[in-house]
């Protein structure tokens, strides 16, 4: 995919509950190798999870992990004393900036469904930080899972965008979309090859395949911290091989600067070369001392460890 900077491009991402972890994966390789294709794209759309994601790429926010309330009951998030609108509402008002409004209106676009009628609305301009919270709030209210009575922003109730449009602008060629179901998207993990079965649901294209009816339990079911960490590290990687692909990374390639030019040069290399003999024992226990404790911790700390600083890099709240 070649960025039009002419016509521009936009970034959407699909609404997925709680394998929100996956688009913390993609964002973060995103602004770790390639940060003008979210720095310079006109438009970020979200639904739900996505809209979370995107609110905190535009808004510059840090939002705090709060999954373990979501597992540490039998029922998970449908125990009654779960109350994730009120998680995500303490979370983005906590810690998003006052100026919220002002960086994400025009440029973030919220994907809601209007109670009314069952249509969908996107919205993308905002008057206070109250009003981006509640859009997002909205925007990821399902009925029933999350509560009875629908939201509301600007006096109209709206439910979870994702059951309108889970992927706005899906079909334009200028958005770069993102998903963690296995499916037709630029970001998305690879189904089976032999599998061409394939359903656009609210605009969103999904394989038929196990691994998805898999990943949509986990959508709704947070599963264990070692799996949401092999997802958050999937969606690094799927978006890595999206912008290698497409000649898009700018950290992946060779650095031509003064230091990296200066190493080069002989002298230095020879000089490498001579303090091999002392550098070496010192790497080689290092590399042993590493190991060691990655048998040790592997089970529980390791991942915990590896979701930790996923969560840190961009820190959105992993819930629907």
């Amino acid at each position: 995919m070649l960025l039009d900077r002419e016509r521009g491009w936009s970034v959407s991402f699909a609404g997925c509950g709680f394998l929100g972890v996956y688009h913390i994966g993609a964002a973060t390789c995103l602004q770790e190798r390639a940060p003008h294709v979210i720095r310079d794209a006109r438009h970020i759309y979200g639904a739900s999870a996505g809209a979370l994601a995107g609110a905190v790429l535009v808004g510059g926010g840090s939002l705090g992990q709060r999954l373990r309330p979501a597992r540490k009951r039998n029922l998970g998030p449908l125990h009654p004393s779960f109350n994730v609108i009120k998680i995500i509402r303490d979370g983005l008002m906590r810690n998003l900036p006052e100026n919220t409004h002002q960086l994400s209106s025009g440029r973030l676009c919220i994907s809601l469904t209007r109670v009314s009628d069952g249509k969908n609305a996107l919205i993308s301009n905002f008057n206070s930080k109250e009003e981006v919270v509640q859009a997002l709030i909205c925007s990821s209210f399902v009925p029933i899972y999350c509560g009875l009575i629908p939201p509301s922003f600007r006096g109209v109730r709206y439910v979870d965008g994702g059951i309108s449009d889970n992927l706005p602008h899906y079909e334009s060629k200028n958005t770069i979309t993102v998903s963690p179901f296995a499916g037709e998207c630029d970001i998305c993990p690879k189904g089976n090859s032999a599998n061409f079965h394939e359903m656009n649901v609210t605009n969103t294209s999904i394989q038929l395949s196990l691994g998805n009816l898999y990943r949509l339990t986990q959508a709704l079911f947070p599963p264990e911290p070692k799996v949401l960490g092999e997802i958050c590290e999937q969606g690094y990687s799927d978006a890595l091989k999206f912008l290698k692909e497409n000649a898009l990374q700018e950290a992946c390639k060779e650095q031509n600067g003064f230091c990296a030019q200066f190493s080069k040069l002989f002298p230095m290399r020879v000089i490498s070369y001579l303090m091999l003999p002392y550098t070496l024992p010192v790497e080689s226990a290092y590399s042993v001392a590493l190991r060691t404790l990655n048998c040790i911790f592997q089970e529980h700390i390791l991942y915990y460890c590896i979701l930790q600083w996923y969560l840190n890099s961009i820190q959105v709240v992993l819930v629907i």
